[in-house]
This record gives C-alpha cells, structure tokens and sequence, in this order.
C-alpha cells in the first residue's frame, strides 16, 4: 500500500513547522554504537545511514530521561557544490556536550535486513531477534525505535529533523540538527 507523503502543518501547540514528513529509525546493540536510517517512508531505501558515536543503550537512557537534541556539525567548503545530507563526516553534540563523530555510510545488508524486518512498523520501539546467542552476549540486544520525523529545510546548510510524539501533545523527544559552519 502506498504511503502518502505530505507536508503537515499542525495548529495549537501541535507538531512543527509544516516540513515534509520522514522515517527515522534508530537501531543498535546495546553495547555498540547506534545508527541513524532516514528514509522517505518504510518501504524504501534509506536516503541516509548514519553511524553516531554514541552508544545504543546510553542515547534510549538519555531519551527515556527527557528531551534529546544531537546537533551534527561539518565544515563549510565554499569550492564544494555537496548535499547537506552528503557531507561524508559530523561533529556530533548531544544535548550540548561533544560525544564525538558521526560517519555517513552507505547501508549494509545488516542495514537493509533491519530495514526490511520493520518495512511493516511506522513507529515503535522493541528488541529484534539475535542472529546469535554469542552475539547477544557480547554486545547485548539488538533494539531499535522508529518514529515519524519531520524534515525542515532551512537552508542549504542546515536540516532539521524533529521526532513527531504519536499523542500530539508535546513537542519533539528527540531532535536531530544538521549544520555547515
């Protein structure tokens, strides 16, 4: 079944600033460093993959806290004509603090497997079965979340990603900044 695609602009305390609406998953071993898939809705390839130097079960702790927001930062080639969303390497903030890199990658067949198992999940989080039990041992579940997200342009160096709540009555948990400076 298709999915629709459209830009949603919301009213009275509601969601954000009318961007075009977006999958975003997050997935990873506990004990591993988490990933960023963005695509235009479930059933397509990821538009972005993303590895984040953070651990799995350190950024759902954090969300499970409050309020989220990464701010990925990369420098500004004026000689370079690239995609924001190109840009092959990010300082990455997390709620102010510097945690380290993120790394764009094309996606692996683990990638696409993950994709695959939650083509049918729009939004959610859980644990997927383990291919291995010594694999589960050492760097524990393989969890992840997927949400909406709302995609805002405001320039061509800078994205923002804001994950849109089910319920409607709050803002973003989590939100993910993209700038060139």
């Amino acid at each position: 079944m298709p999915v629709s695609m459209h830009n949603n602009r919301m009213h009275d305390g509601g969601h954000i600033h009318g961007g075009k609406q977006m999958t975003g998953t997050l997935f990873g071993y506990r004990k591993s460093r988490v990933n960023l898939a963005i695509q235009e809705n479930p059933r397509c390839l990821p538009m972005l993959v993303l590895e984040l130097s953070i651990q799995t079960g350190k950024l759902l702790q954090d969300m499970g806290l409050g309020l989220v927001r990464i701010a990925l930062e990369c420098e500004k080639k004026p000689s370079e004509k690239i995609k924001l969303i190109d840009e092959p390497i990010w300082t990455m903030y997390c709620n102010g603090r510097k945690v380290g890199y993120a790394v764009k990658r094309e996606p692996t067949d683990d990638d696409l497997k993950v994709m695959q198992i939650l083509q049918a999940v729009s939004m959610g989080a859980g644990v997927l079965p383990g291919e291995s039990a010594a694999c589960a041992a050492a760097e524990g579940e393989l969890t992840y979340m997927r949400a909406h997200f709302e995609r805002v342009v405001g320039s061509k160096d800078s994205e923002t990603y804001y994950m849109m709540n089910p319920d409607g009555n709050s803002g973003p948990e989590l939100s993910i900044f993209f700038v060139r400076v």
